[in-house]
């Protein structure tokens, strides 16, 4: 989102600026003797200041982060020299001086190389995005919560996550679609439907094994995706999907993982490999080195459970249970079979109360950024839209 699309200023062009040490003498006579300061009476009065080979660097930027190509937008950005922090400059007349305005547009338009990670394959060059945007101070949240995973008690029973959190264990366990919740509605209206059309006399019998055998083939090959696209139609059911990918973002976000996109359409999500009716996609690169090594630290693996279960605690704390969640207990599990002796049964479901607690008070403590994320989902918005709408979120429950 451009707040001010016609500033495409390159701010190394502007040599004759003043420097910012000479601001504390006199101020009005420094700002109207300088040759980028204009006094204007209008904001839409002001004229484009920028040069053409900015301009035309800018087109290519927009054009790269339009065209998904990660890679040439960020070596785009970091071709920029980065301007040292000054006082805001106000021209006579109140308004702020077009350098001023350039930096804001400028800032804008950094935050579209996080449109472009989804088609990014190296995953590290997803992380270079993330810390470029981090050292231009766009996002001091991000990794703001990395060593919480070094807190509080390892040992979490049913009973103490119900004193921690009020959480029954039985409300966190994912459930089989059609059996309970939101989905238990959509079978019932189905069949609802099969009973109206028999009571009207239409005989529907030759279709149900047609229906049964596609159903079959669809959990069996694109992993309910098919179903799942028509069930996410449901305004309830869709809902409840927004909120479970949006605990696993910001968990993600504040733990310092980048994330590469968020998938809500099941169809996407198949063509993508990914399994389920929706993803976040993220990345931790300690965890990723360590699994090549053939080890895993207990902090990469708390950071990765945190995560993986961040859905599942979101769930619960918008509606006191959770529904969704099934595929990642099973990535859970398998990374379980990875560790060197592998996790007993009984510490796995440990780790997994333990990381369910873990993520439901961070989500509870940021609650306000985890709804700024949904909203942002709802509205359909791009990754760089979602994280902006956590940061301001952030910022605003600080101040």
């Amino acid at each position: 989102m451009l707040l001010f699309p016609s500033l495409s200023l390159h701010l190394a062009d502007l040599a004759g600026f003043p420097p910012s040490s000479s601001a504390t003498g006199d101020r009005n006579a420094l700002i109207t003797s300088s040759p980028v300061i204009r006094k204007r009476h209008y904001l839409k009065s002001r004229p484009c200041l920028t040069r053409t080979g900015a301009m035309k660097g800018w087109q290519e930027y927009d054009q790269a982060v339009k065209d998904k190509d990660l890679t040439r937008a960020l070596r785009f950005l970091k071709e920029i020299p980065v301007q040292p922090k000054e006082e805001t400059w106000m021209d006579p007349n109140g308004y702020p001086s077009e350098l001023d305005w350039a930096r804001a547009a400028r800032q804008e338009r950094n935050w579209g190389v996080l449109d472009t990670c989804l088609n990014a394959d190296d995953m590290r060059l997803v992380a270079n995005a993330y810390g470029f945007l981090k050292d231009r101070d766009l996002l001091p949240n991000f990794g703001k919560c990395r060593s919480i995973v070094l807190e509080g008690t390892r040992d979490v029973t049913p009973t103490l996550l119900k004193s921690l959190t009020g959480l029954d264990v039985r409300k966190i366990s994912p459930k089989k679609w059609g059996l309970s919740g939101s989905s238990s509605f959509i079978l019932i209206a189905l069949l609802g439907g099969i009973s109206f059309l028999v009571n009207q006399g239409i005989d529907i019998r030759p279709n149900i094994a047609t229906v049964l055998a596609l159903t079959m083939l669809d959990a069996k090959f694109l992993g309910g995706s098919f179903l799942a696209q028509i069930s996410s139609f449901w305004p309830p059911y869709r809902r409840r999907i927004l909120v479970h990918e949006a605990g696993h973002l910001l968990v993600a976000y504040l733990m310092g993982c980048p994330i590469r996109g968020v998938i809500l359409d099941p169809i996407v999500a198949l063509q993508m490999g990914i399994q389920g009716q929706a993803g976040t996609q993220f990345w931790d690169e300690k965890l990723e080195k360590e699994l090549a090594e053939g080890r895993l630290s207990g902090t990469a693996f708390d950071r990765y459970c945190m995560v993986l279960f961040a859905g599942i605690a979101a769930e619960a704390l918008v509606y006191g249970e959770a529904e969704g969640g099934e595929n990642d207990e099973n990535l859970f599990r398998n990374v379980c079979m990875l560790l060197d002796p592998p996790l007993s049964v009984a510490q796995m479901s440990n780790q997994a109360r333990w990381s369910v607690m873990q993520s439901y008070n961070l989500l509870k403590w940021h609650k306000r950024a985890h709804r700024a994320a949904f909203k942002a989902m709802e509205g359909g918005h791009s990754l760089s839209v979602i994280i902006k709408r956590i940061e301001e979120a952030m910022s605003s429950s600080s101040s």
